[in-house]
């Protein structure tokens, strides 16, 4: 459906009243507005409506609706098309959900296709309507101010992340806490979606950056700053997982060495019951010709041989570290 729509110009904003049709025809004849169509999980009819309009590649129409596509930005024409990711993260479960922003970006209009809960853009757009400045620049402040959006979010998240791991190390060197191998291969499962939304993103803004897209020549400082604070987020990210793999290393290096110890204990105990078994074992078994068998000391004396034998192996297994 179509959340918000308006034509701006000189940096102010206009509704839209009856067929955005008027107000596209009316952008393309002065070249210092541009028209802003926001879509949040449309339909194909409803999609259509704007594709007929702005004749939009039908394979970037199907992207747009069908969505699941990964951050990438591709021309149709003198249309740019540019999809990034959105993430959302769950604090009770720690997970990462993951939505899409398809922006399609013309000389005169821009429309927003948004999938999943994650970055609504009325905050976006509120944001450059308090700025005319930026709105001047045309249509291409509307990708910037997305793109930014988006990757500061990706800070948020990235600092959540940060926060997680920092928990599973310390519950990692807790003695008492529980098993979270878990919890650790969950959480790189994430990481790892992370990472396939935000770094795809890096060389699409390279791109912007570097000049090869005429659209965003007015604004490829401001994309400057998105970059480098993605890249900063790409740094975070591939620490995280490095992070991750050696607290998963280090954990069932503890656990190994935890069950080493419980392993030597029940070695340990094993062998000192040994004894005294081995030794009732001879003796039981009732021959009538068997040494000390009618001895009246013979039992005590036994039972002395098995206390010293079982003393003497507790306190050697005791000073080695097995008990």
């Amino acid at each position: 459906m179509i959340v918000d729509k308006a034509i701006y110009a000189d940096g102010a904003r206009h509704d839209i009243e009856g067929d955005i049709g008027d107000a596209f025809d009316s952008a393309r004849r002065d070249h210092d507005r541009f028209v802003w169509i926001g879509l949040f999980e449309p339909d194909t009819a409803e999609f259509d409506l704007v594709k007929d309009e702005l004749e939009l590649h039908p394979l970037a129409a199907e992207d747009a609706v069908r969505a699941h596509q990964r951050p990438k930005m591709e021309r149709y024409g003198d249309t740019l098309f540019i999809v990034l990711k959105t993430l959302t993260y769950i604090d009770e479960t720690s997970d990462i959900e993951v939505g899409e922003i398809m922006v399609f970006l013309g000389a005169d209009f821009v429309v927003t296709v948004r999938h999943g809960t994650g970055n609504p853009l009325g905050r976006v757009r509120e944001r450059l309507e308090r700025d005319p400045g930026m709105l001047r620049h045309g249509a291409t402040s509307v990708l910037y101010a997305v793109c930014d959006e988006v990757v500061d979010r990706y800070g948020v998240i990235a600092h959540e992340v940060e926060v997680d791991i920092i928990g599973l190390e310390r519950s990692v060197f807790d003695p008492d806490a529980r098993d979270v191998t878990a919890d650790i291969y969950s959480l790189k499962r994430e990481v790892l979606e992370f990472r396939g939304a935000e770094d795809p993103l890096v060389p699409v803004l390279q791109e912007i950056v570097k000049g090869r897209v005429p659209e965003c020549a007015g604004t490829r400082e401001y994309f400057r700053d998105v970059l480098d604070h993605l890249l900063r987020v790409d740094g975070q990210v591939d620490a995280h997982n490095e992070l991750l793999n050696s607290v998963l290393t280090a954990h069932l290096a503890l656990v190994s060495s935890r069950q080493n110890a419980d392993m030597r204990k029940i070695s340990a105990w094993a062998a000192i019951i040994a004894v005294p078994t081995a030794i009732a074992g001879i003796y039981g078994m009732n021959f009538d010709h068997m040494p000390e068998l009618h001895w009246t000391w013979g039992y005590p004396a036994v039972l002395a041989v098995m206390a010293t034998v079982i003393t003497v192996l507790f306190r050697r297994l005791r000073k080695s570290g097995w008990l």
